[in-house]
């Protein structure tokens, strides 16, 4: 991506790709560095704005972290990025991982790195294993990392390769071992383990989650309202709703959501990390008693412009 010297391009790459697919990203990237072409644009702009450039790479808190490490770069260093890695894990939104990734990739700091594709690659070339989300076998990863970076002519091509080679080579599943420079070293590999190791994670326990929306339409205009500081979605514009973990009557929900229901426009099932959410649409309208404080009414045209997570998208039909 350009600007990945740059330690801001680098700092919305890297939480852009925390659990987002290198695709998907690439997708958006472009557009939000053109919103935001610097760390003074991004920590001056709203959240809603923020939230609305974001909008289609999912895990929304990512975004307000971004903005608020923009306003911590402005306010505590002047805009400029410091080098030091503890300098940097004291912004928000900046882990061990991050901060070693722009410390060693953009400043050449000699500092480790282990995200999932370094601790995949360390495992099966040591032939460990241990669960990868044990804090043991976290803590011998960012050791053995923090041996191979000391060693290293340069870290940042070091960690850079470690990274690339678990992403394209070392895989989950199927790795190309044929094509590994480290196959002649590799325990696994000698092993014939590379399917066993790392071990396979336990599944996240999903629960399911019920909500009620109702598209209110006034000729071109639709009516929207902005979701709670917290919890999922956080901040996001969506239709009136109202939600909970049991099943929703329809009728019930409409006059829990202050309007009149009309008739049902969709069913699906929206798949989070921790949740089902299970989406009822159904068109609606206001009466007498009016829009209900907070909510607001947009045009049909301005709606991709707004902070809509992927689930409201559907519901709305945008694109």
């Amino acid at each position: 991506m350009d600007g990945a010297r740059d330690p801001y391009g680098a700092l919305v790459s890297e939480l852009m790709l925390q659990q987002t697919q290198v695709s998907r990203v690439l997708e958006k990237f472009g557009a939000f560095m053109g919103r935001f072409p610097t760390v003074f644009d991004l920590a001056a702009a709203s959240e809603e704005d923020v939230l609305a450039a974001w909008s289609g790479l999912g895990y929304y808190r990512r975004a307000r972290l971004l903005h608020a490490a923009a306003k911590a770069v402005v306010e505590r260093h002047g805009g400029v990025f410091p080098d030091d890695p503890d300098a940097l894990r004291a912004l928000p939104g900046v882990g061990r991982y991050t901060a070693g990734a722009l410390a060693s990739i953009v400043f050449g700091r000699r500092v480790p790195i282990v995200d999932g594709n370094v601790e995949r690659v360390l495992l099966r070339l040591h032939g460990n294993d241990a669960p990868p989300k044990d804090k043991q076998t976290q803590d011998w990863a960012w050791a053995r990392a923090a041996e191979l970076v000391d060693g290293a002519g340069s870290p940042g091509v070091l960690n850079e390769g470690l990274m690339e080679l678990g992403a394209t080579v070392c895989t989950p599943s199927a790795p190309r071992c044929p094509a590994c420079p480290l196959r002649g070293a590799c325990a696994a590999f000698g092993q014939g383990r590379t399917d066993e190791i790392p071990r396979p994670k336990p599944r996240a326990k999903q629960k399911d989650w019920f909500v009620a929306c109702f598209v209110v339409e006034d000729g071109d205009r639709v009516l929207v309202e902005t979701r709670g500081a917290e919890g999922l979605w956080a901040g996001m514009v969506q239709p009136p709703s109202v939600e909970g973990a049991e099943p929703l009557a329809l009728d019930a929900a409409a006059r829990s959501a202050g309007v009149t229901p009309g008739r049902e426009i969709d069913r699906f099932v929206h798949v989070t990390t921790h949740r089902r959410v299970l989406f009822v649409v159904a068109s609606g309208s206001v009466g007498a008693t009016g829009v209900m404080e907070g909510r607001r009414w947009v045009t049909r045209g301005a709606l991709a412009g707004l902070a809509l997570s992927n689930a409201h998208r559907r519901v709305f039909g945008v694109g």
